[in-house]
Protein backbone atom coordinates (compact mmCIF):
# COMPACT_ATOMS: atom_id res chain seq x y z
CA UNK A 1 0.00 0.00 0.00
CA UNK A 2 1.10 3.81 -0.61
CA UNK A 3 1.30 6.24 2.12
CA UNK A 4 -1.70 8.72 2.60
CA UNK A 5 0.42 11.25 1.81
CA UNK A 6 0.89 9.99 -1.65
CA UNK A 7 -2.92 9.47 -2.38
CA UNK A 8 -3.34 13.33 -1.19
CA UNK A 9 -0.72 14.40 -4.03
CA UNK A 10 -2.32 12.30 -6.40
CA UNK A 11 -5.88 13.35 -5.94
CA UNK A 12 -4.93 17.16 -5.68
CA UNK A 13 -3.04 16.92 -9.02
CA UNK A 14 -6.27 15.04 -10.54
CA UNK A 15 -8.50 18.41 -8.86
CA UNK A 16 -5.83 20.75 -9.99
CA UNK A 17 -5.89 18.95 -13.66
CA UNK A 18 -9.65 18.74 -13.69
CA UNK A 19 -9.59 22.68 -12.78
CA UNK A 20 -7.43 23.28 -15.39
CA UNK A 21 -9.22 21.24 -18.11
CA UNK A 22 -12.53 22.76 -16.99
CA UNK A 23 -11.00 26.60 -17.46
CA UNK A 24 -9.35 25.75 -20.69
CA UNK A 25 -12.57 24.37 -21.78
CA UNK A 26 -14.48 27.12 -20.71
CA UNK A 27 -12.26 29.67 -22.47
CA UNK A 28 -13.32 27.73 -25.63
CA UNK A 29 -16.75 27.89 -24.87
CA UNK A 30 -16.98 31.27 -23.86
CA UNK A 31 -15.06 31.87 -27.55
CA UNK A 32 -17.26 29.84 -29.42
CA UNK A 33 -20.43 31.84 -27.50
CA UNK A 34 -18.97 35.31 -28.79
CA UNK A 35 -18.73 33.81 -32.68
CA UNK A 36 -22.39 32.79 -32.15
CA UNK A 37 -23.61 35.60 -30.45
CA UNK A 38 -21.62 37.74 -33.70
CA UNK A 39 -23.48 35.58 -36.39
CA UNK A 40 -26.80 35.89 -34.59
CA UNK A 41 -26.32 39.26 -34.82
CA UNK A 42 -25.58 39.55 -38.17
CA UNK A 43 -28.38 37.05 -39.32
CA UNK A 44 -30.95 40.00 -37.47
CA UNK A 45 -29.46 42.56 -38.91
CA UNK A 46 -29.74 40.50 -42.25
CA UNK A 47 -33.50 39.43 -41.24
CA UNK A 48 -34.26 43.57 -40.92
CA UNK A 49 -32.74 44.63 -43.16
CA UNK A 50 -34.52 42.09 -45.80
CA UNK A 51 -37.80 43.58 -43.90
CA UNK A 52 -36.89 46.29 -45.04
CA UNK A 53 -36.20 46.05 -48.16
CA UNK A 54 -39.82 43.90 -48.88
CA UNK A 55 -41.60 46.74 -47.09
CA UNK A 56 -40.35 49.31 -49.47
CA UNK A 57 -40.39 47.20 -52.70
CA UNK A 58 -44.27 47.03 -51.52
CA UNK A 59 -44.26 50.79 -50.90
CA UNK A 60 -42.95 51.60 -54.10
CA UNK A 61 -45.26 49.69 -55.83
CA UNK A 62 -48.11 51.03 -54.08
CA UNK A 63 -47.00 54.29 -55.01
CA UNK A 64 -46.54 53.54 -58.81
CA UNK A 65 -50.10 54.04 -59.49
CA UNK A 66 -50.22 57.09 -57.65
CA UNK A 67 -47.03 58.35 -59.62
CA UNK A 68 -48.74 57.75 -62.68
CA UNK A 69 -52.02 59.57 -61.48
CA UNK A 70 -49.47 62.97 -60.46
CA UNK A 71 -47.72 62.65 -63.97
CA UNK A 72 -50.68 63.40 -65.80
CA UNK A 73 -50.97 67.10 -63.97
CA UNK A 74 -47.63 67.99 -65.92
CA UNK A 75 -47.42 68.31 -69.89
CA UNK A 76 -44.75 66.46 -71.21
CA UNK A 77 -42.77 67.99 -74.17
CA UNK A 78 -43.82 65.80 -76.14
CA UNK A 79 -47.71 66.22 -75.24
CA UNK A 80 -47.54 69.99 -76.02
CA UNK A 81 -49.85 69.46 -79.15
CA UNK A 82 -52.27 67.61 -77.31
CA UNK A 83 -52.13 70.57 -74.21
CA UNK A 84 -52.94 73.04 -77.03
CA UNK A 85 -55.58 70.52 -78.56
CA UNK A 86 -57.48 70.49 -75.22
CA UNK A 87 -57.18 74.37 -74.62
CA UNK A 88 -59.10 74.58 -77.89
CA UNK A 89 -61.66 72.18 -77.18
CA UNK A 90 -62.05 73.73 -73.68
CA UNK A 91 -62.79 77.05 -76.01
CA UNK A 92 -65.15 75.63 -77.65
CA UNK A 93 -67.03 74.07 -75.57
CA UNK A 94 -67.12 77.41 -73.51
CA UNK A 95 -68.41 79.33 -77.00
CA UNK A 96 -64.94 80.86 -77.48
CA UNK A 97 -62.49 80.30 -79.72
CA UNK A 98 -58.70 80.03 -78.29
CA UNK A 99 -55.72 80.83 -80.11
CA UNK A 100 -52.27 79.87 -79.08
CA UNK A 101 -49.85 82.55 -79.30
CA UNK A 102 -46.87 81.65 -78.08
CA UNK A 103 -45.06 78.79 -76.15
CA UNK A 104 -41.57 78.79 -74.83
CA UNK A 105 -39.85 76.86 -72.38
CA UNK A 106 -38.58 78.17 -68.62
CA UNK A 107 -38.32 77.28 -65.25
CA UNK A 108 -35.63 75.27 -64.08
CA UNK A 109 -33.89 72.06 -64.95
CA UNK A 110 -34.84 71.03 -61.19
CA UNK A 111 -38.56 72.26 -62.18
CA UNK A 112 -39.02 72.85 -65.76
CA UNK A 113 -41.94 74.77 -66.85
CA UNK A 114 -43.82 75.74 -70.21
CA UNK A 115 -44.93 79.00 -70.67
CA UNK A 116 -48.15 79.98 -73.23
CA UNK A 117 -49.36 83.15 -74.58
CA UNK A 118 -53.41 82.65 -75.34
CA UNK A 119 -55.97 84.81 -77.14
CA UNK A 120 -59.29 84.50 -75.68
CA UNK A 121 -62.24 85.84 -77.94
CA UNK A 122 -66.05 85.89 -78.10
CA UNK A 123 -68.48 87.34 -75.69
CA UNK A 124 -68.12 88.03 -71.97
CA UNK A 125 -69.31 85.23 -70.88
CA UNK A 126 -67.66 82.68 -72.92
CA UNK A 127 -64.87 84.60 -72.97
CA UNK A 128 -64.14 84.35 -68.39
CA UNK A 129 -66.30 80.69 -68.20
CA UNK A 130 -62.95 79.66 -71.02
CA UNK A 131 -60.29 81.34 -68.36
CA UNK A 132 -62.36 80.22 -65.68
CA UNK A 133 -62.04 76.08 -66.87
CA UNK A 134 -58.26 76.77 -68.20
CA UNK A 135 -57.37 77.87 -64.63
CA UNK A 136 -59.25 75.63 -62.91
CA UNK A 137 -57.76 72.65 -65.61
CA UNK A 138 -56.43 69.42 -63.83
CA UNK A 139 -52.93 70.63 -64.74
CA UNK A 140 -50.12 72.39 -62.44
CA UNK A 141 -50.78 75.52 -64.01
CA UNK A 142 -51.31 79.02 -63.13
CA UNK A 143 -52.38 82.38 -64.62
CA UNK A 144 -49.37 85.03 -64.89
CA UNK A 145 -50.75 87.62 -66.90
CA UNK A 146 -54.76 88.71 -68.01
CA UNK A 147 -55.89 91.44 -69.73
CA UNK A 148 -59.92 91.92 -70.53
CA UNK A 149 -60.78 94.03 -73.11
CA UNK A 150 -63.69 95.10 -75.38
CA UNK A 151 -63.54 94.33 -79.40
CA UNK A 152 -66.93 95.53 -80.02
CA UNK A 153 -71.15 95.43 -79.14
CA UNK A 154 -70.44 92.10 -77.41
CA UNK A 155 -67.33 90.85 -78.56
CA UNK A 156 -64.50 91.10 -76.08
CA UNK A 157 -60.90 89.35 -75.54
CA UNK A 158 -58.59 87.80 -72.90
CA UNK A 159 -55.28 88.05 -73.39
CA UNK A 160 -52.98 85.52 -70.88
CA UNK A 161 -50.03 83.87 -70.01
CA UNK A 162 -50.23 80.42 -68.52
CA UNK A 163 -47.15 79.35 -66.95
CA UNK A 164 -48.00 75.04 -67.00
CA UNK A 165 -45.47 72.19 -65.00
CA UNK A 166 -43.53 70.35 -67.52
CA UNK A 167 -41.49 67.05 -67.27
CA UNK A 168 -38.64 66.23 -69.94
CA UNK A 169 -40.04 63.40 -73.11
CA UNK A 170 -38.06 60.77 -71.14
CA UNK A 171 -39.48 61.02 -67.84
CA UNK A 172 -42.79 61.21 -69.30
CA UNK A 173 -42.71 58.41 -71.20
CA UNK A 174 -41.16 55.86 -68.47
CA UNK A 175 -44.45 56.27 -66.47
CA UNK A 176 -47.36 54.16 -67.50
Amino acid sequence: MKSPFFHLVLACVICVGALIGYGIWYTIIESESATVDSLKNQITTNTENTSRIASARVSLAEIAGDEASIQNYFVSESGVVAFINALEALGQAQGAAVSILSVSTSGTVAHPSLTFALAVRGTFDACMRTVGAIEYAPYDLSISTLSLGQDGKNSWHADLTLLVGSVPAAVASSTP
